[in-house]
């Protein structure tokens, strides 16, 4: 299919600047001219079905100052009941970090609150068995480094989920559902490590423990390439189209 629509659904401020760079991110990922990436405000409610279906592939990214742990995102429970729908009819979707955390938590895992093994800057993870024959994520090599900014983190997959990647702090970092084209990663694939340093700068104060001068330094040195991760948002539009 030539020129799919993309729905990227955003959990930012009005204000927030990276809500733009989300955009560019993705868009840079994919190759595709920005324009091509609609954006919705989770904000202000989920949207209903048929305004998914109006494009091909539904995206969801990060969030600076919300938490699935908490709760704390406005009509949280309309957005899981939206991502069982869309899991139930087999919809196209990819999801990153926080989009990760809320597919977990809307099919039946679990997510929980870890300061203490908190990721923010660039990891490397190990593919499983089954991350190593994933017809998405079966080309990484066997340890990549990946792009990382978490506080949250899966303590268990929901029912259906085939577990691809961990890493020494988080035992859950990427899954497919079983017979569906949607896929999902605890990291960010649509970041670049610049793009990533760039969060990072921007919500250091939300990263307890990382807010003081020589903290966040030491973290912005551990900010590295992750060059394996960045063609796999083409290579999913390509299989699931």
């Amino acid at each position: 299919m030539g020129d799919p629509r993309f729905l990227l659904l955003q959990a930012r401020h009005d204000d927030d600047p990276m809500r733009e760079q989300e955009r560019r991110c993705f868009a840079g990922k994919l190759e595709v001219d920005p324009e091509r990436i609609v954006c919705w405000d989770l904000l202000k409610g989920p949207p209903v079905f048929s305004v998914v279906a109006e494009h091909e592939i539904l995206m969801m990214g990060g969030s600076g100052d919300f938490l699935v742990s908490e709760r704390d995102l406005p009509q949280f429970s309309g957005l899981l009941a939206l991502l069982v729908d869309v899991t139930e009819r087999g919809y196209p979707m990819f999801a990153s970090c926080f989009g990760f955390q809320c597919l977990v938590e809307a099919l039946g895992g679990e997510i929980i609150y870890d300061p203490e093994r908190t990721e923010v800057g660039t990891y490397d993870l190990t593919l499983t068995p089954e991350g190593e024959a994933d017809p998405l994520l079966g080309h990484l090599p066997a340890r990549f480094a990946a792009q990382m900014g978490r506080k949250d983190r899966a303590r268990k997959l929901p029912p259906g989920a085939v577990h691809l990647a961990s890493s020494e702090s988080c035992p859950y970092q990427a899954f497919r559902l079983e017979g569906k084209p949607i896929w999902a990663t605890q990291f960010h694939p649509e970041l670049s490590c610049e793009e990533n340093r760039e969060r990072f700068i921007k919500y250091v104060a939300n990263y307890e423990g990382f807010a003081n001068n020589e903290t966040a330094t030491a973290t912005l040195e551990r900010f590295a390439d992750s060059p394996h991760t960045a063609d796999l948002l083409p290579r999913f539009v390509d299989l699931v189209l």
